[in-house]
């Protein structure tokens, strides 16, 4: 909240979009870079912070953790990188599990390990998925509803975050839920996206995740 003299201003509610760094071969992350491009914009009346995870099992949830803690937003959307996936991907379905089969930036590799030990055995994302996938293909934006958000660290952050709004840290009143981008147009990547066209297409999402408060599906909770 800022104050002034005889004026107390309250600062817009907050957006937090997720990214992670670069992992394996791959020189640069395109959902670090896209939520990046986004960050510091407005959308309806809500600011979006945007940051850059590490793509690092358990560091990447700490970090969020913080992020929750710092900026209490109102809606999350984490993104990450789906290479063999040529549309937007909204995820459905967060599992308790970590299964990698590459190790992450530290080294790590697990093999079927929970998220959370004792944590359910999957959650719904509690993104209008439904909304939002109807959204993205009005404005011609390649998009597919997922039941699918892998096992490395990018499952690892949706579930982790799903974990959190179930009620844990005080942040049960936010909503949120991920989305898996392409890689970005390169010589490597020539069917790849530009830049400005994931940043657009994740910047209708969330427009249409904060106008949608319910979606045409089954509800968001978790399923054990």
């Amino acid at each position: 909240m800022v104050t002034t003299p005889g004026h107390t201003l309250r600062a817009p509610p907050t957006v937090l979009l997720t990214g992670f760094d670069a992992f394996g071969t791959e020189p640069v992350n395109p959902s670090g870079l896209a939520v990046q491009a986004l960050h510091g914009q407005q959308v309806l009346g809500h600011k979006l912070v945007a940051a850059t995870l590490p793509t690092v099992f358990h560091r990447s949830l700490d970090m969020l953790k913080e992020l929750l803690h710092t900026h209490r937003p109102v809606l999350v959307v984490c993104v990450g990188l789906a290479g063999g996936r040529q549309a937007l991907s909204l995820e459905r379905v967060a599992l308790n599990v970590d299964d990698a089969r590459i190790p992450d930036n530290a080294g790590a590799q697990p093999v079927d390990m929970p998220v959370v030990a004792g944590g359910p055995a999957a959650y719904f994302s509690s993104l209008p998925v439904k909304a939002m996938h109807a959204a993205l293909q009005q404005h011609g934006l390649p998009v597919e509803v997922s039941n699918s958000a892998g096992t490395f660290v990018c499952n690892h952050v949706f579930y982790g975050l799903m974990h959190a709004l179930a009620g844990q840290g005080g942040v049960s009143a936010c909503r949120g839920g991920f989305v898996h981008v392409p890689h970005l147009q390169s010589d490597a990547h020539p069917t790849g996206w530009p830049l400005a066209k994931l940043a657009e297409g994740l910047r209708l999402a969330v427009q249409c995740a904060l106008t949608t408060p319910t979606d045409l599906r089954l509800g968001a909770g978790a399923l054990h």
